[in-house]
């Protein structure tokens, strides 16, 4: 579309021949036509231009891989991995902002209804996710999706960090409509060092794979990159951000925070499918790679996750709420862990740990009429549709 603001540049006009009019005069001078003598063209054969190296040959299915790949990453069919595509749909399909919520009778609860315990409760998951999401979003854009060399896989990481970002956004309009104070709410991540540690550890184990010249043609770089990302997608989302929801939804079990709890719940099938194709993007590149992760570095890695989460759990859960507990939020975190493990095809972390908050796949799951004089329809726009876990 053209902006009329621009500045524009005229194109210079082209020079004419001179005319061959005979019986021009100038100053008292009669000017001789100028006739321009032309020249026959020899004929002549044109041999084509080359074709470019890369049109010599289609891409095929076959030379995609997950990582080190040598197909043309601009090319996205044929499909190497149409399950990558299929995460890409579902994932569209689940599409919803905070402002479709209402949150009328949060700001009644949140200020009228909760006891001191609650708010700290609300509060400190909320501090921690608005930093873990930005995270989370940092890390897919700048360490995982750049690495990926099928771009099936990278269309559906685009979108993971757009959602990522939408949950960013969920988070700053709860604060924003039960005005809490952001920078207090916002710095408790460096302050509190039971939400710090998380963060940091966290930070620590994903470092080094968000540099840019992280090399995976090298062996031990290619298995720390498939740890990594493991920790990632079956921790950082598969259990701290699915279990970490818990609190909220215990609140919601009793109606309160029903409209932060329902922005929770949009939240959380995302990071289902976060998760999934994350573990499905390691089985894959253990199978493609030949690698086998090192069983002591798995066992460190559920040991120190679960240590950070337990003292996450102590500090925000210190005076238990009703129908929720620290030790109730650690029982349910292991029962997570060994659902990921099966996922990966890993040895369970915690064998025989029981299922304590069987509602809390529900949340996911749950597909609900709602009043129209309430809020929006979603349900039956986008998310009614999904299956899911």
């Amino acid at each position: 579309m053209l902006n009329f603001e621009d500045s524009f540049t005229p194109a210079a006009t082209p020079m004419m021949p001179p005319s061959p009019l005979a019986g021009l005069e100038k100053g008292g001078l009669r000017l001789q036509p100028v006739v321009p003598s032309v020249t026959p063209l020899a004929t002549a054969t044109i041999a084509p231009a080359p074709a470019p190296a890369s049109a010599a040959r289609s891409v095929r299915a076959d030379d995609k891989r997950v990582v080190n790949g040598q197909a043309d990453i601009n090319q996205l069919a044929p499909f190497k991995y149409p399950w990558a595509w299929e995460y890409f749909l579902k994932a569209n399909r689940n599409h919803w902002t905070p402002l479709e919520i209402n949150m009328a009778q949060d700001v009644h609860d949140y200020h009228h209804k909760l006891t001191p315990a609650e708010r700290h409760v609300f509060e400190n998951v909320l501090a921690y996710l608005t930093t873990s999401d930005i995270l989370a979003m940092r890390n897919i854009g700048l360490a995982v999706m750049e690495k990926m060399s099928a771009p099936e896989l990278q269309i559906y990481q685009a979108r993971q960090v757009y959602e990522e970002a939408l949950h960013t956004w969920t988070y700053q309009h709860c604060i924003e409509t039960l005005n809490l104070d952001q920078a207090e709410i916002y710095n408790r991540y460096r302050v509190v060092p039971e939400i710090n540690g998380k963060i940091q550890l966290a930070n620590r184990r994903l470092e080094r794979i968000l540099r840019s010249d992280f090399d995976l043609t090298n062996r031990d770089n290619l298995h720390e990159f498939a740890l990594s990302y493991l920790f990632f997608a079956a921790v950082f989302e598969g259990c701290w951000f699915y279990n970490g929801f818990s609190p909220i939804f215990a609140l919601q079990r009793r109606g309160l925070m029903k409209g932060a709890a329902e922005q929770l719940q949009y939240i959380m099938r995302d990071e289902v499918l976060h998760c999934g194709f994350g573990m499905r993007v390691v089985r894959q590149l253990l199978q493609e790679e030949g690698l086998e992760l090192d069983p002591d570095a798995i066992a460190a890695m559920w040991q120190e996750c679960e240590a950070a989460e337990t003292a996450y759990a102590s500090f925000v859960l210190r005076e238990p709420i009703l129908g929720y507990s620290a030790d109730l939020h650690i029982a349910q975190f292991r029962h997570i862990a060994n659902r990921r493990a099966r996922q990966i095809g890993l040895a369970e972390p915690y064998p025989g740990a029981p299922n304590v908050l069987p509602w809390l796949d529900e949340q996911v799951n749950l597909r609900k009429e709602k009043n129209f004089f309430e809020t929006r329809v979603t349900e039956y726009q986008t998310g009614g549709a999904l299956a899911w876990d």
